[in-house]
């Protein structure tokens, strides 16, 4: 023989998995996981006794086995390993060559059918004994780390750019109701959902967080919902879903935009009856959770084309906050921006955290942040890094501001390249200026856009914008 392969059966992948490998070269081996068709599978898990395989002999399941453990030119003799007639894995011997094994080799090598067998039983329980305790053990971290606000979750701007988003987030927050917060990449919708969940009566519940767009199609159903033990091959054990581990919490489903249909049907029946219903399960699992989503996406223009369910965009849309962009709440960056220096100066373990150098915020302000906050904290960490003494200077952000035109009010209006939303904020702003902050009244911004005040006060609050006469 010129090499020994020692394999399991690994159900939950549906396929052969190698655990240990032999050669007397140096040649590439052969394949770690090896997926196989459930014809195969079948027909693996009758195997009682040692198979001499030789591909120029081999037809059916054994012919396809084979082509997928790449035989060709060479002989496999394959030894099932049973414990208590449960098929386990497979020990392997391949020779270069055609035709090099017969029935004695075969009789042989089943000589040590049982040492083997129990060996490898006695490694797979460890090595489960070790997955329950680690599975336990990431649902201990998985709960704290849902519970405990992160460090730098602080809200910076709750007073001055955000105002009149944390005043609707405290609005619903002693409420169960369903939140859709919308805004741009990198505003810090999860911060505002962390906000929410901590000020309701739900602080003492579990926080999920769920990226709708960072899990795969397949798989979108298991994770949010659970599955029921044998409901396709690999569930050998039941497992509960992220919207059971939020029973008596809530759930912060991040890029709603992004789940796939059949997702969205079992989205609905949530928000609808509280209850979910594990695939490949025929019974319905009540939860007592809070749902707040989050997106950046256009989600009424999704359903126009068909991409999201009407019904569901009905209920989700029932207390949407809308989080402004970080070029329509520049008075926030200065803070911002301390902030993230001192918070990155704890991870980096840098004991004084410098000094911004004299003009920096000013430009720091007149940047167009596409990136929003998320971007500002990207280039505090990026200086940070090349920080060798002296004051921040934030050099990199000249080539920023090279490649990204700050636009004026009227250039936002006029450029195309920015929302319905935005295109309307801008507009307020620009009166509201223009009428020196009053909304009502002769001469105020309702009179000179033609609405209603109650209206216009109504349509800056799903702006985010501020409202009051300034003097």
């Amino acid at each position: 023989m010129d090499e020994i392969y020692l394999d399991i059966m690994d159900s939950q992948l549906g396929a052969i998995r190698r655990i240990a490998h032999f050669a007397n070269s140096d040649g590439e081996a052969a394949k770690e996981i090896v997926p196989l068709p459930e014809l195969v599978w079948g027909w693996g898990q009758k195997l009682s006794g040692p198979l001499i395989m030789d591909a120029r002999a081999l037809s059916g399941p054994a012919k396809m086995i084979s082509e997928l453990v790449e035989l060709a030119g060479n002989s496999d003799l394959v030894l099932p390993l049973r414990v208590e007639n449960e098929l386990i894995g497979v020990l392997a011997l391949r020779a270069y060559g055609e035709g090099r094994y017969n029935q004695g080799d075969a009789e042989l090598l089943s000589t040590v059918a049982d040492p083997f067998a129990l060996a490898l039983a006695n490694a797979l329980s460890y090595g489960e004994v070790l997955r329950y305790r680690d599975t336990l053990l990431d649902d201990n971290r998985f709960l704290r780390s849902e519970l405990v606000p992160r460090l730098g979750d602080e809200i910076i701007g709750g007073n001055s750019g955000l105002r009149n988003v944390m005043e609707m987030a405290q609005q619903i927050a002693p409420l169960s109701n369903t939140v859709l917060l919308m805004g741009e990449t990198g505003t810090g919708k999860d911060v505002i959902a962390n906000a929410i969940h901590f000020a309701s009566s739900r602080k003492d519940g579990p926080f999920i967080k769920v990226n709708c767009g960072a899990i795969s199609e397949s798989l979108i159903d298991s994770e949010l919902f659970g599955h029921e033990k044998g409901a396709f091959t690999g569930a050998i054990t039941e497992k509960r879903g992220r919207f059971e581990r939020a029973d008596g919490g809530t759930i912060f489903l991040d890029e709603i935009g992004e789940l796939p249909p059949q997702a969205q049907v079992r989205l609905l029946r949530v928000l609808q009856h509280k209850e979910i219903e594990r695939v490949g399960g025929d019974r319905a699992i009540p939860v007592d959770i809070r749902v707040i989503a989050a997106t950046h996406r256009n989600l009424e223009g999704m359903v126009a084309e068909n991409q999201f369910r009407e019904d569901l965009w009905f209920r989700l849309n029932v207390f949407p906050i809308i989080v402004p962009p970080l070029r329509q709440r520049r008075e926030d960056v200065p803070a911002l921006a301390r902030h993230f220096v001192e918070v990155k100066c704890r991870e980096f373990g840098i004991s004084s955290p410098p000094a911004i150098a004299p003009g920096v915020l000013e430009r720091m302000m007149n940047y167009w942040w596409p990136g929003n906050v998320r971007e500002l904290e990207n280039l505090v960490e990026r200086e940070l890094i090349r920080y060798r003494g002296g004051q921040l200077k934030f050099d990199s952000l000249l080539l920023d501001e090279k490649s990204a035109k700050t636009p004026s009010i009227s250039e936002e209006l006029t450029g195309g390249a920015i929302n319905l939303d935005e295109a309307m904020a801008a507009h307020i702003s620009k009166v509201l200026k223009m009428a020196k902050g009053k909304v009502h009244g002769p001469g105020g911004a309702a009179e000179l856009l033609g609405i209603n005040p109650n209206t216009l006060r109504g349509r800056m609050s799903k702006l985010g914008l501020k409202y009051g006469k300034r003097t």
